[in-house]
């Protein structure tokens, strides 16, 4: 089965800091990719690289066999990048039927399936984004992306701020939703120990290059690789 992302040696960063010295990341199809590291070692920047929005100075990215490297993140998006930012960016004036219809495409996730997923979502569909929860926004946010029909879905710190039952929730979600075929996820988390009970892979990275890259039930037994790298100590057992 090809992959459906490629990187290969992406040089990237912010103007004339490079951030990512030289990326090469594989993720296959149904596969959770937990994206770890102390702060500023460049998860975002890896993800807004994926999605478009830094300086690339050389290297490629590829999406179901396309290479959309030159391509804007409008354009990458429609080509099948699926990004749910730390802020959540949600349409605020706008309603959650209407927040999940204006960037749909044509697909096997449409409306009514993400409000199987999200049922919270349905009963509340004719409130404004301004008018839901923290945790209520951070769905609508999975969800719009979701109705892109993305083959990549990219979530920077999904359950920041929230309460731990809608954590639990969320993360449930998102493990059903990669598995249910045709898509892959990269989920930047800083809470190892509940994002290692999801993922199948897990990278850290330190400096911008990639320092671990194992299956997660490898790293959860691994102390000494989570103190080194992510300052965790005594295991990541729940």
């Amino acid at each position: 089965m090809s992959d459906l992302l490629a990187i290969d040696k992406l040089r990237a960063g912010y103007g004339e800091a490079v951030v990512l010295p030289s990326m090469s990341l594989r993720l296959a199809e149904g596969e959770v990719l937990a994206l770890l590291g102390r702060n500023g070692t460049g998860k975002t920047t890896l993800i807004n690289s994926i999605v478009g929005v830094t300086r690339r100075f050389s290297g490629t990215i590829a999406v179901g066999g396309v290479d959309v490297t030159a391509l804007r993140p409008d354009q990458r998006a429609r080509a099948g990048i699926g990004w749910v930012p730390q802020e959540r960016n949600i349409f605020k004036s706008l309603t959650v039927e209407e927040n999940l219809t204006a960037v749909a495409q044509p697909g096997p996730w449409t409306v009514a399936r993400v409000y199987e997923m999200f049922p919270r979502l349905e009963e509340r569909r004719s409130n404004f984004g301004n008018q839901l929860s923290g945790g209520e926004q951070q769905m609508l946010a999975i969800g719009r992306a979701l109705t892109l029909n993305p083959k990549v879905l990219l979530l920077d710190e999904p359950t920041e701020g929230l309460a731990p039952i809608i954590v639990d929730e969320l993360l449930t979600a998102l493990g059903s939703i990669t598995r249910s075929g045709g898509i892959c996820s990269i989920i930047v988390e800083q809470n190892a120990r509940k994002i290692l009970q999801l993922a199948d892979r897990v990278v850290i990275l330190e400096r911008g290059a990639i320092v671990h890259d194992a299956a997660s039930a490898a790293l959860k037994d691994d102390a000494a690789t989570l103190e080194r790298y992510l300052g965790v100590s005594g295991g990541a057992k729940s």
